[in-house]
């Protein structure tokens, strides 16, 4: 079967808890590999990557979720912590302009259910990597969607739940 799920929204809307609770029960799960990218870069001095070079932060992640996407899996479900099209939402949102290096790649992935986490003030929380603020998650969030709509690629909107009525909500929608 091998069913590509993508969990994704803006930043600090609980995708990485949720990645952890599906892991949890068993499900393979891709984790967020854009820290990484960030946090290698900031051994080297450099603090913000993406906002230093984010046309090559993003070049780099593209590829790296691309080979994530194309990594052969031998499962029912593989459950994706973002995905490729946000990276272009990610440049729209702080209008870069881009080459179509990036609009080929998304055009390559399908991802056979796409569950968007909405922007949630009560577990918003900034860190080491996460500079944005509450409202620019909110603008995130919209050009996600956005981007989506623009590939015309269908959206399912999850609820601010907990992570297990979460997980018990995206189930019933892959049963479907």
């Amino acid at each position: 079967m091998n069913k590509k799920i993508l969990i994704t929204g803006g930043p600090g809307t609980g995708k990485t808890e949720l990645i952890n609770g599906l892991e949890n029960q068993g499900f393979n799960c891709e984790k967020e590999i854009s820290r990484e990218i960030t946090e290698n870069e900031q051994k080297k001095g450099v603090e913000q990557f993406f906002l230093k070079d984010p046309i090559e932060f993003s070049k780099r992640l593209m590829i790296l979720r691309s080979n994530q996407y194309n990594k052969i899996q031998n499962v029912n479900f593989t459950f994706f912590d973002r995905g490729v099209h946000e990276i272009i939402a990610y440049l729209n949102f702080m209008n870069i302009k881009y080459d179509n290096f990036f609009t080929e790649r998304a055009k390559k992935v399908v991802y056979d259910k796409i569950f968007i986490l909405p922007p949630w003030k009560e577990i918003y929380v900034n860190d080491a990597q996460r500079y944005e603020s509450f409202e620019q998650c909110k603008h995130i969030h919209n050009e996600i969607i956005n981007i989506y709509k623009e590939f015309k690629i269908e959206i399912i909107m999850l609820e601010k739940n907990s992570v297990n009525e979460r997980i018990s909500n995206i189930l019933k929608f892959l049963k479907e």
